[in-house]
């Protein structure tokens, strides 16, 4: 039987993609910084207990401090895992970091790097934007007088397509990097803003930005898309409907 070591495992992604390797019967390691039932108990910023990785075969790293930490906690991952013989590493990254010039952004590129010259078995997965990220940016704003749209597109994903990608990819042999994936349907963020406006109930006007730069630049041409078919299959407004019932 394989073993899997989930890294974040209490975060966005990391609980379903865990739920997801239990349902379909895998033994599963979850690494969270947090202790409770059902967790491993470890700090990558620290480094691992050996013990964690004892017999594990593949880990699907999901871990992230959302900031420069980042850095360090992918450094002692892969080499843990290289010390330990892993012989299969999932990294979860994002679309479009090696051309939108974010420091975030330019992070993941630093992580990917790492994992590459790790020389642990890989298997590279980009995705777009999740639903609830772009949600996030449409509630941050919900006490303004007025909502701000940025005149971009986005591709929102559900976590749950995402994880149930990762758990292929992870049952799979290692492919290097894989093909971008991304949701059904490419945005404007003010039709995205209608969406949740309507799901929310909520009726100020909405007033489009435009900003100049390299960034802004960037995101206006497409560099967070996928080409071709979405690979995900929830659209926002579904998404919206889980989460707000009873909003008519």
């Amino acid at each position: 039987m394989t073993t899997f070591l989930v890294t974040g495992a209490t975060g966005r992604i990391g609980v379903p993609t865990t739920a997801q390797l239990r349902s379909a019967g895998h033994d599963v390691r979850a690494l969270s910084r947090r202790s409770g039932p059902g967790l491993v108990t470890g700090d990558l910023l620290t480094g691992l207990d050996s013990a964690v990785l004892d017999d594990v075969d593949t880990i699907i790293h999901l871990a992230t401090t959302n900031g420069a930490k980042d850095i360090q906690v992918a450094e002692n991952l892969f080499r843990a895992a290289a010390a330990a013989g892993v012989a299969h590493v999932v990294l979860l990254s994002i679309v479009g970091i090696d051309t939108i010039p974010m420091g975030f952004y330019k992070q993941r590129v630093q992580i990917e790097e790492i994992a590459t010259n790790s020389h642990v078995p890989l298997t590279l997965q980009r995705a777009t934007q999740f639903h609830p990220f772009v949600e996030q940016m449409f509630t941050a704003q919900r006490f303004s007088p007025v909502f701000v749209s940025p005149s971009i597109r986005f591709q929102p994903i559900a976590t749950a397509e995402v994880a149930a990608r990762l758990v292929d990819l992870a049952a799979g042999d290692p492919a290097g990097r894989v093909d971008d994936i991304g949701g059904p349907e490419q945005r404007t963020a003010g039709d995205l803003l209608d969406a949740w406006k309507r799901a929310t109930g909520r009726h100020r006007p909405t007033v489009p930005l435009r900003l100049p730069g390299k960034l802004f630049k960037a995101f206006a041409a497409g560099e967070n898309l996928t080409e071709g078919k979405g690979f995900g299959k929830q659209t926002f407004e579904q998404f919206l409907a889980g989460k707000y019932p009873a909003v008519r």
